[in-house]
């Protein structure tokens, strides 16, 4: 576990050398719009499960997993 946890970071290291730093910011925006959207459908639809959520954004059921976790870590779901 640990040596793919470091191949994890050595890979991330070598994606943000070659990444144009204007992706990244279109990244970050699309990411902050979909997470206001995630809100959104929270405040209307409930509490939001995986499952539910992949199927409304057209994201990967992994993605919104992440995207879940994240949001409850920051309290904003």
């Amino acid at each position: 576990m640990c040596q793919r946890l470091v191949d994890k970071v050595a890979q991330s290291k070598q994606l943000m050398a070659i990444t144009d730093p204007d992706l990244l910011v279109l990244f970050e925006d699309w990411l902050e719009e979909l997470e206001d959207e995630v809100i959104s459908m929270s405040k209307t639809y409930g509490p939001l499960d995986p499952a539910g959520l992949a199927k409304k954004t057209g994201i990967s059921m992994r993605g919104s997993k992440f995207l879940l976790s994240k949001l409850n870590r920051e309290n904003k779901l």
